[in-house]
Formats: structure tokens, sequence, C-alpha cells
């Protein structure tokens, strides 16, 4: 959980290549895309689900950092 105690915790993703997408999805009974950003290869973005968004989607070569661990794609 996050320092407020409501399970919002942070993610961080770094790009490991130009045009990364990020693609955050909508919660609720019809799951659907609401949000994109476009990373450049070094730029990070650091995100966190929240009431709107309980998926993200990511295409492209990046490292995803939780406090569950470590992803690299393989894209």
């Amino acid at each position: 959980m996050d320092a407020s105690g409501n399970g919002n915790d942070y993610f961080v993703i770094k790009a490991k290549e130009n045009g990364v997408h990020v693609i955050g999805l909508t919660r609720g009974a019809d799951t659907k895309f609401h949000h994109t950003e476009k990373l450049d290869k070094g730029e990070v973005m650091i995100a966190q689900f929240t009431d709107h968004t309980s998926a993200v989607k990511i295409r492209g070569k990046a490292v995803i950092m939780t406090k569950f661990g470590t992803i690299d794609t393989e894209s």
C-alpha cells in the first residue's frame, strides 16, 4: 500500500526504445482504453492505479518496476 493506505501503489516505466506506448484501461463492466502516453528511449513515467484505471498495457521495449519486482519486456 502507499503512504495513504488506499492501495494505489506507484510503478515506474522506463522506455528502452523510442515509441513505447503506455495505455491505461478503465474499471467497470466494460474495459476501455482511456489514456495513452508515448515514451522515447530513456524517458521514465511514474504512474499508479486509480479508481478509473484498473490495468496498464505497455507496447515496446521497457522496464517496469513495481514493489513486486522488475519486469523487462521482450518485444
